[in-house]
């Protein structure tokens, strides 16, 4: 799921977003927003449009929109990404004229979501004719986009000022790397030829088009469409061919470097009902081309590209048709196409230049005969070579039950070499050619379609063998078959001819090798860095080690590139992407080898994490250097064919198996044995049926030249024989149909299952009932089932014996086959529930070694469950894999019989391996349970809570009646209980409530499982820790103490909003630091700051309920929890040290639960605060929203519907609100926004859940925030009912500490330490001494905590229809206070600032050197009949005029005119304030914003044409430069260079007279100039006049 948000405000009022248009008068615009998308299976382009018509734009310059959108998606990530993004400004359009487009910015969603932020703020898009590319820049839009996606939270960055985002060239909205000045270019995609197309037509289709036309044509109609930046382009029809030839190329015209990164390639078959798509390609941009200094312009080819789909077997209804569409990963060969792009930067001065961008497509110019044409091919793409594949399946186990038991063969496919429906066979021209030596224009044509099989001389006519010979499976066990490919191993060998690229893939190789050592070496680093916590020296030593070695080894492999890539330079169908891409991976290389040298030689204790990012870095640039995008050789596709359908699949990329003499370049997989796991097709293989395999196969492939065949059986388990098909003996013999295995050795495999951690909730209850199923060649035990765990400790040995593996014992021991482990729920009715699976590799142990350190006895490891992609748990194990000699299984080493009589024969896991135990002591707090749920209808009332740990355990008691306190009686309870001394292996804590009902049944409520204990761990302060932290704390404080005294604000002018404002701007500023008077708010989430308030008491979410699929696991699924338990626990190791137990007051009863407070039930004030929402999604259609507030305590709620805003996104509510509580029964505040409608119930937009109880009890005292000043009346008056002093003296006595003294001179001890405050206030002085310690109580030992000052908290608002996607933002704050206290004083008036009325008030005195704009008709004298018109922005119905000076000779006008505007002025936020209906059919009027802008323009009056514009001027009345005192003086600097000049507020000024310039262009784009003269003067009507 998906949100685009687009947005066209700005930030929290200070400026208004602006369009930039730097020709004509706007009269009215607005901006479109165009998502566009290629739908599935159709040409038709779809879009999703939202015009923004909101008209205020009537000046030279700008026009303002304030607007946001938000585009909604459910879709794939890749789908997603490739969506287009166009912002279109238009002139608006009236009866008598159409909407004329000014320009168009496009961008693909992917270029927004690879942002570090995944946004673009506050930044100016560049606008641009489509129609005409000559025309230049046509404006910019100012706008900020987001992509949000689940689970992401978008960070708004502050700007530190205006002046900064109106640099409008330094701050495009572009992402970073791409210059500024973009130029149009050509993109030119040709398109050749293409072959291997499946036939697309049914065979009952192809008999009746036989039966009408009397041949078996070719049932295609191919056409090649190419998408790319929202455009289309598609070729000719090739009507009734498998091998189309077109020779065409289409051209898209678009800026350079263009923000839509991928290239859509597609064949498609054309067909009079509905066009379908064969095959489709995506070209990644950046992958052919390098921006860099020595970089290159896109390019490619000419190359074949391969494109796989579905399979090939045809049906009217194709299942899998998605996969054709690009959409999944393709199951088999389609196609493949030869193309070339070119990339032509375009010199738009030209005037033979083609203006449009509208797509062409022209013919290329190859008109050569059959022969020449396959000379240029393979000149072009090289030189055709004779492949040889080749693979023997040493086993085949693990096959799905379903699939039944008839008989199972295994298919290989290379492109259509192999494939039994439609493969490539061998055509009667090949004999022909060998018989006779002519060479026939027919023969000319098979040569080169490539659709001859023709075999080499010296295998005398060797034909493949795709598949293996069917054969019955055998029972494994209750789920799976296995083939008994015992000695016996099929093989399959396939011959195929491709062009020799094979130095492309090579090189893919080498990258891939050297990343795959680097990437070895992070995760060893990261490992260590995550499990050697206790010690820190060895860590950064073995840290050190490992980064050196990894270092070293990437070291030798970068020189090794350089040599091996620089080989087969000449070789034929290099394209120019092959060469400059060798040069620039060259280049990154040895940049990355000297980076390399210099972190090696910097890695610290301290850098270690730095350096790690660094070279994180460097692995991904490797990979992304790795991937080659002109492709060579077709992947290979094993399938598993029974009852002659397709069951499942493996694709296997060639570059993996692909031969080369050099180790280097070979492919990872070639010559060796390897575990291939089948996989449903399409659709089917997600969700559950793709969790399960469909088969696990030990395979052995090899790829290379026919010619180097001889070598492609070396890396087989020695000990084989080979069975052929015939026995015939040549240079190259005859590949082996089968080999036979005399040699085998016997093992024993020993699987140590311990436990598992953190498993799937597969039952209804939320729990699961979890055994596992270890598998191994063909054999498979079970462990035992443990009932209602997620986190089973099976403490069981599972003992393999006589297993037979074959090939030589050495190879087995470096290389032992992979063991699979899978978790099942078990079921009392149907089949097992699948958990997850896990792979292992057994640590080997042969006859003639011995058994004992430092290999073995092993250890035990954690190994990661999958469930499909996601993490399901991790699973405890240690697997070893003996060989049994001569002697026997005696000879072994010998396994304890079972300890446990209750557990029967199970045998448990030996001493040597299980961990080392140690006694702790658990002791945990219960303090109540929370929002239980129903349980199967019935309320829960008496409920209880399990700890259970290791075996071990403790209940807390009975809550005799949930509904009246869910809070427990007895606080504390103890275990003791024997773990791993090893805290990685210590086992999770398991949390269950239970209802306990009448006749003692027990009911499950819910579950929690503590994985990590870690955080519980009790350790003692360490003091000289302490003193260090105090002395680094003072040292800050002196920096801090040097501030700058600035001027004391008016505090009659003063209110909570000019604190509110104040604030926003400082955190702009300075990054939230103090560096103003005014007393300030703190703007952050309270949540993440203080770390959810769990300082003592933590928060449990209990689950019941099957765990979600796998795409939402992740994600914390609300569905599912229950409840909540609160409570805490402390663990230690025993026994426990005396100097904790001896300190004074320590109560036994209560252990490391010291002075925790009493959980009897509490009455409380609630006080709720709301400021305002930002970003709110649209609700209605017309994109906007209609916000009011609801607000939920327990049973309390209170609707504030009548006081709903109209039409806004960014609502400014300024309420409070009071509600009685009773903790612990009503504990958790939902404030939530909804939608108001006038017909239909109201919407909710979204909501935030705030847990009150949690912050009631905390150490950093959240009830009521301090303020940062002590004041006893005004604007920032102290809120709390405690004083400062009662508060410092309650916080002392609870800490024990010694304090508070007062001293004189502004000092105040507490605890051994002084503290200064301010000693110039007179008045309540100790209060304000006692706040400045306050502030600082972080600093106190022991005790000591930040104490939360007073603020405002943003809180996301979130709807449980979209789940994890942010809907807006609320800002608001809640204040609490206890009812057995005296009542605190009213609440803080924050409701919003109403607008004053004033008028504006302009007299027009005189015009000068205006433009004479009229010829006389009889003497031909220039003159002008000049009038001035003026209007305030935002109101331009109100627009005024003055009379006509007629017949002005010099361009002089005398007025003496006045207009008269009033107005709604919000005086702090310097906006007015106009409240209007937008349309005839609205309900409400809503309320605007924008900047105090006056805007004057001067015209020549005509009778019987339209007037003449002369010029205008617009003047922000907050800022504008003073008049000059004569038209002489009065310049065009005052408008150019307006931000050097002075400048000055009419608001403070008052009256202001004085000569401005008029401004306009002339031809040249060039501003010509008006002087004038006016006089304005401001006037509040309503409370006192001035002349």
């Amino acid at each position: 799921r998906y949100s685009l948000e687009l947005s066209t405000t700005t930030d929290d009022c200070l400026q208004s977003n602006e369009t930039l248009q730097n020709k004509g008068i706007c009269t009215g615009m607005f901006v479109t927003l165009e998502l566009l998308h290629y739908s599935s299976g159709s040409e038709r382009l779809k879009n999703h449009k939202i015009l923004m018509q909101y008209q205020l734009c009537s000046s030279i310059f700008f026009s303002i929109f304030q607007q946001y959108f938000v585009f909604d998606f459910h879709v794939p990530p890749d789908v997603m990404s490739d969506k287009i993004l166009k912002i279109s400004v238009i002139h608006s359009k009236n009866l008598l004229r159409s909407g004329t487009l000014v320009g168009t910015f496009k961008l693909d969603v992917g270029t927004v979501y690879s942002l570090p932020e995944h946004q673009f703020h506050h930044k100016w898009a560049m606008l641009s004719d489509p129609d005409d590319i000559t025309a230049g820049c046509k404006g910019y839009v100012k706008c900020d986009i987001a992509v949000v996606g689940k689970g992401d939270n978008i960070k708004t960055p502050h700007k530190a000022n205006e002046t900064d985002e109106d640099d409008i060239e330094g701050n495009l909205l572009l992402p970073e790397g791409i210059p500024s000045e973009r130029q149009w270019a050509r993109f030119y995609v040709k398109i050749y030829r293409a072959e291997g197309l499946p036939k697309m037509n049914t065979s009952i289709m192809a008999n009746v088009k036989k039966a009408f036309i009397g041949e078996n044509r070719d049932l295609v109609d191919p056409y090649v469409l190419v998408q790319f930046a929202g455009q289309k382009g598609k070729t000719s029809v090739q009507k009734s061919s498998y091998e189309p030839i077109w020779n065409e190329q289409v051209i898209f015209t678009e800026m350079f470097p263009p923000l839509c990164r991928r290239l859509k390639v597609q064949i498609r078959d054309s067909d009079k009902v509905n066009d379908v798509a064969i095959g489709t390609h995506f070209i990644d941009l950046r992958k052919i081309a390098n921006d860099g200094d020595k970089g290159f312009l896109p390019t490619m080819g000419p190359a074949w590209v391969n494109m796989y789909g579905s399979t090939r077997n045809y049906t009217l209804m194709d299942e899998h048709q998605d996969l054709n569409e690009g959409l999944g990963e393709g199951v088999s060969f389609r196609a493949r196409l030869l193309i070339s792009i070119a990339v032509e930067i375009l010199d738009t001065s030209s005037t033979e230049i083609m203006s449009s961008t509208e797509v062409q497509i022209d013919y290329l110019d190859v008109i050569l005969t059959l022969k020449d044409l396959f000379f240029f091919y393979q000149s072009a793409t090289g030189k055709m070579e004779e492949f040889f594949l080749f693979g023997s399946f040493l086993e085949a186990t693990m096959i799905d039950r379903k699939i039944g038991d008839k008989p199972i063969s295994f298919e290989a496919t290379i492109g259509n070499y192999g494939n039994q429906i439609d493969g490539v066979s061998k055509p009667a021209s090949a004999k022909k050619k060998k018989e006779g030596g002519g060479e026939s224009e027919e023969e000319e044509t098979e040569l080169i379609h490539n659709s001859s099989d023709e075999e080499a001389e010296d295998d005398g006519d060797l034909t493949s063998v795709p598949s293996t010979p069917p054969m019955k499976p055998v029972i494994t066990d209750r789920n799976y078959f296995h083939l008994p490919y015992f000695e016996k191993k099929p093989c399959i060998y396939i011959k195929s001819w491709w062009q020799d690229q094979r130095r492309r893939l090579y090189n893919s190789n080498i990258m891939d090798k050297i990343a795959d050592k680097l990437e070895e070496g992070l995760n060893d680093v990261q490992e260590i860095i995550k499990t050697e916590k206790a010690y820190p020296e060895l860590k950064v030593y073995t840290a050190q080690n490992h980064n050196q070695q990894s270092f070293f080894s990437i070291l030798h492999n970068l020189s090794r590139f350089v040599t091996l890539a620089n080989k087969d330079q000449n070789l034929s169908g290099r394209t120019k992407l092959d060469k400059e891409r060798l040069k620039s991976c060259m280049r990154e290389l040895e940049s990355m080898a000297q980076q390399a040298k210099t972190i090696r030689s910097q890695v610290k204790r301290n850098t270690v994490r730095d350096k790690l990012k660094l070279v994180f870095n460097f692995l991904h640039r490797l990979r992304f250097l790795a991937d080659e995008p002109q492709h060579s050789i077709p992947d290979v596709f094993i399938w598993m064919i029974s009852n002659n359908k397709r069951i499942a699949y493996a694709r296997i990329p060639s570059k993996d198996i692909l031969y080369s003499i050099v180790d280097e370049e070979m492919g990872k997989d070639c010559g060796k044995v390897k575990a291939v796991f089948l996989r449903l097709p399409g659709k089917k293989g997600f969700g559950p049926a793709g969790w399960t395999v469909q088969a696990k196969l030990e395979m052995y492939l090899w790829l290379g030249l026919n010619k180097q065949r001889k070598d492609f059986l070396s890396g087989l388990p020695s000990g084989f024989e080979e069975n052929k098909a015939t026995k015939e003996t040549g240079i190259q013999a005859v590949p082996p149909i089968s080999l036979v295995y005399n040699m085998k050795q016997v093992f024993q495999l020993r699987a140590h299952m311990y436990q598992a951690r953190s498993l799937f909730a597969a039952d209804s209850s939320g729990l699961s009932d979890p055994f596992a199923r270890v598998f191994f060649s063909t054999h498979s035990q079970v462990t035992e089932v443990l009932s209602e765990t997620l986190c089973p400790t099976w403490d069981q040995l599972l003992v393999f014996d006589n297993v037979e593996l074959y090939g030589e014992a050495g190879e087995l021991r470096d290389d032992p086959p992979i063991i699979v482990i899978e978790l099942y729920d078990q079921d009392t009715v149907g089949k097992a529930e699948f958990i997850g699976r896990t792979f292992a590799k057994p640590l080997t142990k042969m006859v003639d070694e011995h058994y004992g350190p430092p290999r073995f006895p092993p250890q035990l490891e954690y190994y990661q469950i999958f469930r499909g992609n996601c993490a399901a748990g991790d699973l405890l194990a240690a697997f070893e894999l003996l060989q049994i000699g001569p002697a026997g299984r005696a000879a072994l080493p010998p396994i304890d019989g079972p300890t446990d009589s209750d557990r029967g024969p199970i045998l448990p896991v030996p001493l040597g391996i299980r961990p080392v135990l140690s006694r702790y002591r658990i002791e945990v707090l219960f303090w109540g349970l929370r929002d239980l749920k129903r349980i199967n209808l019935a309320q829960v009332d008496r409920p209880r809570v399990d700890i259970e740990c290791a075996g071990k355990g403790v209940q807390s008691a009975l809550i005799q009646n949930y509904k009246k306190n869910p809070n427990f009686s007895t606080l504390v309870k103890w275990f003791e209980v024997d773990l791993p001394e090893n805290e990685l292996l210590h086992p999770p804590l398991n949390i269950r409530v239970v209802d306990c009902r009448a006749f003692g049944r027990y009911t499950l409520v819910g579950s929690h499982a503590v994985t990590s204990l870690r955080k519980f761990i009790y350790s003692p302060p360490d003091k000289t820790n302490e003193d260090e932290k105090e002395k680094e704390k003072k040292k800050k404080k002196k920096k801090k103490g040097e501030e700058v005294d600035e001027e004391e604000p008016d505090e009659s002018m003063l209110d909570w909003w000019s604190k509110y404002f104040a604030s926003i701007e400082t955190m702009m500023e300075v990054g939230g630091t103090l560096s103003s008077f005014y007393p300030l708010c703190f703007i952050y989430s309270l949540e993440s700051e203080f770390g959810s308030f769990e300082d003592w008491l933590h928060t449990f979410n209990l689950y019941r309920g099957k765990a979600g699929d796998d795409i939402d696991h992740n994600v914390v699924d609300d569905d599912r929890i229950v409840g909540r338990f609160k409570g805490s626990l402390c663990m230690y190791k025993l026994p426990l040290s005396e100097e904790i137990t001896r300190e004074a007051g320590f109560d036994p009863n209560m252990g490391m639960f010291q002075s925790i407070p009493h959980n009897d039930p509490i009455n409380v004030l609630i006080r709720i605060y709301i400021i305002r929402a930002t970003d709110l999604h649209p609700a209605d259609i017309n994109g906007k929203a209609d916000p009011y507030i609801v607000i939920r305590l327990g049973k309390s709620e209170i609707r504030d519907k009548e006081n709903y805003i109209s039409k806004q996104l960014n609502p400014v509510f300024g309420k409070s609100f009071d509600i009685e509580a009773t903790f612990p029964m009503e504990s958790m505040l939902t404030v939530a926004v909804y939608d108001w409608d006038l017909v239909g119930t109201d919407d909710l937009i979204g909501e935030t859940k705030i847990d009150l109880e949690n912050r009631y009890y905390s150490k950093h005292r959240a009830t009521c925030g301090f303020a940062s000043n002590y004041s006893v009346h005004g604007y920032n008056v102290w809120r709390d009912p405690q004083k400062p002093t009662q508060i410092l003296a309650k916080l002392c006595k609870e800490g024990k500490l010694d304090g508070p003294h007062y001293g004189p001179g502004g000092k105040v001890k507490v605890a051994n330490r002084i503290f200064l405050g301010p000693t110039e206030i007179e008045d309540e002085s100790e209060e304000h001494l006692a706040l400045t310690v306050l502030r600082h109580w972080e600093e106190i030992p022991r005790v000591g905590c930040k104490l939360i000052p007073e603020h405002v908290e943003t809180r996301p608002l979130l709807n449980p229809d979209k789940p994890g996607i942010e809907q807006g933002r609320i800002e608001m704050w809640v204040d609490m206070f206890p009812m057995d206290v005296p009542a605190p004083g009213p609440a803080i008036d924050i409701s919003p600032r109403k607008p004053k009325r004033y008028e504006l008030r302009v007299i027009i005195w005189n015009t000068d050197e205006v433009i004479l704009e009229d010829d006389d008709y009889f003497t031909g004298e220039k003159s002008s009949d000049i009038f001035v018109r003026g209007w305030l922005k935002g109101q331009q119905e109100d627009k005024q005029d003055t009379d006509v000076h007629y017949h002005s000779l010099t361009g002089e006008g005398n007025f003496n005119w006045r207009f008269v505007f009033p107005f709604d002025y919000l005086m702090a936020e310097e906006k007015i304030v106009i409240s209007k209906k937008e349309s005839m059919f609205s309900w409400d009027e809503t309320e605007y914003k924008i900047p105090a802008r006056l805007t004057l323009q001067v015209w020549d009056a005509d009778h019987f044409s339209a007037d003449d514009f002369l010029g205008a001027i617009e003047l922000d009345l907050n800022k504008f430069p003073r008049g000059a005192k004569t038209a002489k003086q009065c310049s065009l600097n005052m408008v150019l260079k307006e931000h050097e000049l002075p400048t000055i507020s009419i608001f403070r000024q008052k009256r202001v007279k004085g000569w401005w310039p008029f401004v306009a262009r002339d031809e040249n784009d060039e501003f010509e100039l008006t002087p004038f003269h006016y006089q304005k003067q401001l006037l509040p009507k309503c409370y006192f006049t001035f002349a």
